[in-house]
């Protein structure tokens, strides 16, 4: 029987992308090195008789080759995560992100098994339309300021994708995600809405950086899965890309007085500037909001779960 690769799968998307294939009927194998994903995320399956976890980096797995070969699909969605691990460690979040894609997408053109690529709304970098979509052009700010590198890698993890779609015939299909939200998300590398709940039913500030009117959309994981597994499906979708994004938009300010309303705490909303938060000269958008046109259309989805009814939920 064949078997669906996850890498990454420990991690917070990974996980529950894991159990959907589980409940599927998918047997499905686990890559992960463990450096920000953990076993705890997988506690629900751990015993599962159709699932198999590989304690390894995907580049450095010796059995990759012949898991590949039985694969019947892979998400690869190991890679960096998080602004602030990227910038912590600039280097190791680079070469992750470019070695762990090259090596699958090497082993899966041998076999031409099909690729989701997990990439991220980072890559339409300092654009200011005001919905981005696929084929806009991309303006990606100096490589003097470190926050860019990861835009720029996972960039070039789409172009090899496709370049391999092109000339190896390999079935690719990528999926740049936006702010994805849900449980088993920590705040660990400045991951915004599990901070500000935590903050909240502590009583602690919420810790907003800049003045908080940057704009953002946030999807629930399970909503982004159900994304993920549809295009996956989907034969008509290989050799594209696709937004992966919540359709509510909402302000960092808003969102924290959205928090602190619904947990009825008594925290407090600290402004605290970029400098103080980041290192110097990190820039950030004043709003990322994501076109779902093209998703719509190749497989009908559009997301139904709202941040109200998440934050709601978390703060159970």
């Amino acid at each position: 029987m064949k078997h669906v690769i996850v890498t990454g799968g420990a991690g917070f998307i990974g996980s529950h992308l894991v159990e959907r294939l589980l409940v599927d009927g998918k047997s499905v194998v686990v890559i992960d090195d463990l450096s920000t994903g953990t076993l705890a995320n997988l506690e629900a399956v751990r015993n599962h008789p159709r699932l198999r976890v590989i304690h390894a980096r995907v580049s450095e797995c010796g059995e990759l080759a012949e898991l590949i070969s039985q694969a019947e699909s892979i998400y690869h969605l190991a890679a960096a995560v998080g602004v602030e691990l990227v910038l912590d460690a600039t280097v190791q979040s680079i070469k992750t992100n470019l070695r762990e894609t090259e090596a699958v997408l090497d082993a899966a053109s041998d076999h031409r098994v099909p690729v989701l690529l997990a990439s991220s709304s980072e890559v339409y970098g300092k654009s200011r339309k005001e919905s981005f979509s696929e084929d806009d052009d991309l303006v990606i700010g100096p490589p003097i300021h470190p926050r860019w590198s990861y835009a720029c890698s996972k960039l070039m993890d789409e172009f090899l994708a496709l370049a391999c779609a092109r000339e190896r015939g390999l079935p690719v299909i990528i999926a740049r995600l936006f702010n994805t939200v849900g449980p088993r998300q920590t705040g660990r590398y400045g991951m915004v809405l599990p901070r500000f709940i935590a903050a909240a039913k502590s009583g602690a500030p919420l810790r907003v950086y800049g003045d908080g009117t940057q704009r953002r959309c946030f999807c629930h994981v399970l909503d982004t899965v159900d994304a993920l597994v549809r295009l996956q499906n989907c034969r008509t979708a290989q050799g594209e890309i696709f937004n992966v994004c919540g359709s509510h938009e909402i302000s960092i300010l808003e969102l924290a007085r959205l928090v602190i309303s619904t947990a009825n705490s008594r925290s407090s909303i600290e402004l605290v500037p970029y400098a103080q938060a980041y290192t110097s000269g990190f820039e950030d958008l004043s709003q990322r909001k994501a076109s779902l046109e093209k998703l719509q259309r190749f497989i009908s989805f559009t997301p139904h779960r709202t941040l109200e009814e998440l934050v709601r939920a978390e703060l159970k």
